[in-house]
């Protein structure tokens, strides 16, 4: 019986420590590498051998990674509730990590194989692993969450876009390519498989969405196709040689970009910001790679044969369809005006004869006006009719008034909010009221100038309205598109889901629109519709990450983190998923929920001895209930819980607004016996001199306090734990993911710790075994 307990505690330790993703490791891998690559390259060792030693290093590590994740996964791979979509859905990154896994290995066989084979087998060893590399990359990849997909014309642009980098890149790669000995349809292939390959990689890596770890592992992928491909278009003969070894750097990057794309998706709770498009590298890379692969054929003295001239006019195929849909795009717009005239005649059924314009002295000499019987019809006729080529941007602004006033005063509101933007926009801008939902502008100043004026409109919309007698205040939301030849509904749509994100940020700001943007609303608005019964249905579940002593490792307690497995939208996050339900105005049923399942769980765990806390998170809006407090204590009499084994943790950022309910709640909460933290702690001098006014037993920093902020001082996490100290509180560092910030927080004098360098969060069940290890727990 000795001998299975054994095992088992041998293999937790090795999962706990096979958690850890310092960079450590891959820079090893990478060092010893490039040892390699320079023997090989001054003779000491065949070039196969170093491809062989490479790939089993670099495959090795990405292997060790991948099967993490793989074999145990993060929650977010687990899902115990919902139906079969459900368990489907939760399960493709697992299935991700399996199938890269099997990619990642196959490669590294691959090149281990090509020095124990015969030269003139050597290119079918390579191009039978590729091909096995290929097919497994391809499933890995599929597997990955995949984002909404944009409209038809912007795939196709960037179809286009990327066939012409591709075929550039197909170019350099016939030219450059070793081909002594190789045949020319071999050759063929290869250069069409690394060019497409690299083309690729510049889209990827100057994309939008290129620093997601779906991102990364199309990267990793794409190099480890292109050091596969190379191996195997190289001659069969000796004449290989050195040729071999710029494989390496490709193989070895990729197999490691793999596993660590992999991991991001393991942890993200959501993709990162979208970042700028960088369109300068797309269009230079290429065409500087056509230019010295050019000049080194001729200084070869050869001529570029019918192959790279076929190639070299295959590029230009897309990019004259991409500018032919251009203009037809342009052709389809709207016609300039036959005449100059300062006001363009409107068609009957846009502008009926009582939208008549308005105009005074003051109004010939700046902004054109248009009145309410027009409205969203007037801006859409005068979207329509702009000259050619479109330019500038329209403005969609949203009068959100902080009381609720009639209709007359609301329309009174808008009349003045039309006046004071009149007297702000640029001489030939329109501006339209929109007859109770705010206003708009049509400006034909630059992207730069649009935003300043819709950030100068916010602060001339935010002043007082003296209305009916009474004063009204407005919160005002702008949202930006740039003017485009394409329908005017659409430019409309754009600028108005720019405003709405706006609204939804909080008001008071200017945000432009992107597709990005339309993901997230389209994303939000999914959320809004699926959220509500989710409890009823059985979505809702609990994970738990265990809080360590960090002197002796030994587990105190464990933290309920709530997941929402939805069949629809997949595993949502907390950072996602509250935001919505406060709107919807469903915390309180969400909150409920979770302290009768982390109760219920802790009782379960409570048995033979074992005592351990369970901390579970509460907004500022559920603890500001006058019911919270003893509903609270009703949960734990009822499940048989000691008061002190509940820890009810409110993060700092949100306490401000409601300080003085939130410190009667928490001193209720005390009274009763149950512990309260503080969570998310920034440690900013007004919130160290407000710890003395809160009643918590626990302060929870992140990791970032373990680093000194200037040379010669103290770090953060020192001072933190000398106040707490101070006024008798623990501090718990959370968010430990390197051995280095475990130590600085020991250092510093945390007694506890958690994050994925100590447990990473699981399923009851996993958690449950993990507590095996240690019979005696109790804090």
């Amino acid at each position: 019986m000795l001998l299975p307990a054994a095992l088992r505690a041998t293999a937790h330790r090795w999962l706990r420590r096979s958690a850890r993703h310092p960079a450590l490791p891959e820079a090893c891998v990478l060092a010893v590498v490039a040892v390699l690559v320079a023997i090989g390259t001054t003779g000491p060792m065949p070039a196969l051998a170093v491809v062989a030693l490479a790939g089993a290093a670099g495959s090795t590590l990405a292997g060790v990674r991948l099967s993490r994740l793989a074999i145990d996964p993060d929650a977010q791979f687990t899902n115990l509730t919902g139906g079969r979509l459900a368990r489907r859905r939760a399960a493709r990154p697992r299935r991700a990590a399996a199938l890269l896994h099997a990619a990642v290995v196959t490669a590294g066989l691959t090149a281990a194989v090509l020095p124990l084979a015969s030269p003139g087998y050597r290119p079918a060893v390579a191009a039978t692993g590729l091909a096995g590399t290929t097919v497994l990359l391809g499933a890995g990849l599929f597997s990955l969450p995949r984002r909404p997909r944009p409209p038809t014309p912007v795939r196709l642009r960037r179809l286009l876009d990327g066939a012409v980098a591709g075929l550039c890149l197909v170019f350099v790669a016939w030219l450059l390519l070793p081909y002594a000995g190789v045949p020319a349809a071999g050759r063929l292939a290869a250069a069409v498989g690394i060019g497409l390959l690299a083309g690729d990689v510049l889209t990827v890596l100057t994309g939008a969405h290129r620093h997601t770890g779906a991102a990364r592992c199309r990267v990793g992928a794409a190099l480890t196709m292109i050091a596969l491909v190379w191996l195997a278009a190289l001659p069969a003969g000796p004449t290989a040689g050195l040729a071999a070894l710029l494989a390496v750097p490709a193989l070895v990057v990729g197999v490691l970009l793999i596993a660590d794309g992999m991991r991001h998706v393991a942890q993200a709770a959501g993709d990162p910001p979208r970042a700028a498009t960088l369109i300068w590298p797309r269009t230079l890379v290429p065409a500087a790679g056509v230019v010295v692969a050019t000049v080194h054929q001729l200084q070869a003295g050869l001529l570029l044969d019918r192959v790279a001239v076929s190639l070299a006019l295959a590029a230009v195929v897309p990019l004259v369809v991409r500018e032919l849909l251009s203009g037809d795009a342009e052709r389809h717009s709207p016609p300039e005006p036959a005449a100059p005239t300062p006001e363009p005649a409107a068609p009957p059924q846009a502008m009926p004869p009582a939208a008549a314009q308005e105009t005074s002295p003051s109004d010939q000499a700046g902004a054109v006006v248009r009145p309410v019987p027009a409205g969203r019809a007037a801006l859409l006729w005068a979207l329509a009719a702009r000259p050619t080529p479109v330019t500038g941007a329209l403005l969609v602004v949203d009068l959100h008034l902080t009381e609720l006033p009639g209709v007359a005063a609301r329309d009174d509101v808008t009349a003045e909010a039309v006046r004071r933007t009149r007297a702000l926009v640029a001489e030939g801008d329109e501006v339209f009221d929109l007859a109770g939902s705010g206003l708009a502008v049509i400006t034909t100043a630059g992207p730069v100038l649009a935003y300043a004026l819709g950030a100068r409109l916010l602060t001339v919309l935010d002043r007082p309205y003296e209305v009916s007698g009474a004063v009204l205040r407005s919160r005002a939301s702008v949202g930006l598109a740039e003017l485009n030849p394409g329908p005017p509904e659409d430019v409309l749509r754009q600028a108005d889901l720019a405003r709405r994100r706006a609204a939804q940020l909080g008001r008071d700001r200017v945000e432009w629109y992107d597709a990005y943007l339309e993901e997230q609303l389209v994303r939000r608005l999914e959320l809004e519709r699926e959220l509500p019964g989710a409890v009823a249905r059985g979505e809702l579940d609990l994970v738990y990450q265990p809080v360590l002593g960090l002197a002796d490792r030994w587990p105190v307690g464990t933290e309920a983190l709530l997941r929402w497995r939805s069949p629809v939208l997949g595993t949502v996050f907390p950072a996602e998923l509250l935001p919505v339900a406060e709107d919807l105005d469903i915390v309180g049923e969400l909150g409920t929920w979770v302290l009768d399942r982390a109760c219920r769980q802790l009782a379960d765990w409570s048995t033979g001895g074992r005592r351990l806390w369970m901390a579970v998170n509460a907004s500022v809006r559920e603890l500001t209930s006058p019911d919270f407090v003893p509903r609270t204590v009703a949960v734990l009499d009822a499940y048989g819980i000691g008061t002190d084994q509940l820890v009810v943790e409110v993060s700092e950022p949100r306490v401000g607004a409601e300080l003085p309910t939130v410190v009667a709640r928490l001193a209720g909460l005390r009274s009763m016996g149950i512990r309260t933290a503080l969570d998310d702690f920034r440690a900013e001098h007004a919130s160290l001199a407000q710890l003395r006014r809160l009643p918590i037993d626990l302060l929870k920093v992140g990791p970032e306090l373990t680093v000194a902020r200037d040379a010669g001082h103290r770090p953060l996490l020192d001072v933190v734990v000398t106040v707490a100290d101070r006024i008798g509180l623990e501090v718990v560092a959370e968010e430990l993911e390197s051995a280095h910030q475990v130590e600085g927080a020991l250092r510093a004098g945390c007694r506890y710790g958690q994050g994925y360098e100590l447990a990473r969060p699981a399923t009851a069940e996993r958690v449950e075994a993990y507590f095996e290890e240690f019979p005696t727990t109790s804090r």
